[in-house]
């Protein structure tokens, strides 16, 4: 078969890691990819949202099958476009709907989606520009800590957690008054404040059948012991040593299975993987939020752990038969440290000079923000590259990654050194 998968992070890069050990691929591009996903398949310069582009390329390269890596193909209907589209309907996208990525597009959708299925959430309520007042009030009924949240996409970023009050009703009006977020921002989701430890639920569902893939615990702060500034995230580890068996067979319970039910009810197409982001809260799981794709750096833990031929599955998704496939499961467990640029979140500099990759041992490297010049690699983002690790402990597996992460170098490289050590 000849795959496109459409991407360019480190998420895409393990994608693509995986799907060349399948014994069924033919051909596999990546648009637009980067200098690790060059190493083992055809990049192809084509944005990801160019869907005009997408399809010209898919009908000349005879492409069997379409794997989405991120958020906003997906949201803007890139599974929509190849249904309706004479020439492309027989061609699987592996991805949701535009209505089922809204689960993703819109927090307010996914926040009614969830209420209207019982399925354990954060009471919540939404406000617009007109209704900033009523917002501030709503905020007067909340205990601390306040959590805002935009509606549309923020890569990442529309999430504020504040303790104080009055700050709160400022970046309320920053974000609805003052577009603080764009068009993310111009309707926003105040939600209560739930406490506990979170942990990312993987799903993959053909629309009626549906696979639990390993659980991952992500690292979102710039700084060591969670401090700073929010970021796609500073590294994973996979499995979550807390998510017991009792724990995720409320998980499965309680969510995994009204979640697939709900969607197929609705009428909502999805075929592809579904991001439970929750929280655990004494010994219950509940939803923070949804995702219509894989997270970034869980993927790069997640991926690695899955034994079974990732093109089958996938076949199978787009077959509707998901049900007839064994999902096999790594029992080591995987670590992944994320190498970013000096000055990330914030401002960085591009086009630094990396050393050291063919120094890897016993780790597997996965490129995000990287670019090949001359032969040579260098930096062309905020997060870099991960490196990731199996072992019999998080000890074992952080060890690893931490050991050749030290014989890589380029300017004002940064890392966390304390990934994995809360979960000991």
């Amino acid at each position: 078969m000849n795959i496109l998968l459409l991407g360019s992070g480190g998420r895409e890069h393990a994608l693509a890691w995986k799907l060349s050990q399948s014994k069924n691929i033919s051909k596999l591009f990546v648009a637009p990819g980067n200098a690790g996903t060059a190493l083992i398949a055809e990049n192809v310069l084509i944005s990801t949202t160019d869907f005009v582009s997408i399809k010209e390329f898919c009908l000349k390269a005879c492409i069997d099958m379409v794997v989405v890596g991120p958020e906003d193909p997906l949201v803007l209907g890139i599974y929509d476009f190849f249904k309706e589209d004479k020439e492309l309907c027989t061609i699987p996208v592996l991805g949701p709907s535009k209505l089922g990525a809204q689960l993703e597009g819109s927090k307010e959708f996914a926040k009614k989606f969830l209420i209207e299925n019982n399925i354990p959430t954060a009471r919540y309520s939404s406000f617009t520009k007109e209704t900033f007042l009523q917002g501030k009030a709503y905020l007067e009924t909340l205990n601390p800590p306040y959590v805002l949240k935009a509606d549309g996409l923020a890569a990442g970023k529309g999430v504020l957690i504040l303790d104080n009050l009055d700050e709160a009703k400022i970046e309320l009006e920053k974000m609805l008054l003052e577009s603080k977020f764009g068009q993310a921002s111009s309707k926003v989701v105040i939600e209560e404040f739930l406490s506990g430890i979170e942990l990312s639920c993987f799903v993959l569902t053909d629309g009626k059948n549906y696979k639990i893939l390993p659980t991952a615990k992500d690292y979102k702060r710039i700084g060591e012991g969670d401090t700073g500034l929010n970021t796609g995230g500073m590294g994973a580890i996979s499995p979550v040593p807390f998510a017991d068996e009792v724990f995720m067979n409320k998980v499965e319970k309680n969510i995994v299975i009204p979640t697939v039910n709900g969607l197929r009810e609705a009428n909502i197409e999805y075929k592809g993987f579904i991001f439970i982001g929750l929280i655990k809260v004494g010994n219950e799981p509940y939803v923070i939020e949804y995702n219509v794709r894989m997270g970034d750096p869980e993927t790069e833990v997640v991926i690695p752990r899955i034994k079974t031929d990732l093109l089958d599955l996938f076949t199978a998704v787009a077959h509707q038969n998901l049900d007839s496939i064994t999902l096999e499961i790594e029992t080591k467990l995987a670590a992944t440290v994320m190498v970013v640029s000096g000055g990330y979140p914030n401002e960085y500099q591009k086009d630094m000079l990396i050393t050291g990759l063919e120094n890897i041992e016993n780790s597997i490297v996965f490129h995000a923000g990287t670019k090949a010049s001359n032969q040579e690699i260098f930096t062309n983002g905020g997060r870099v590259l991960a490196v990731t690790s199996y072992g019999n402990s998080i000890e074992e597996a952080t060890k690893k990654s931490y050991q050749n992460i030290e014989k890589l170098h380029f300017d004002k490289m940064y890392y966390r050194k304390d990934i994995g050590l809360d979960l000991l």
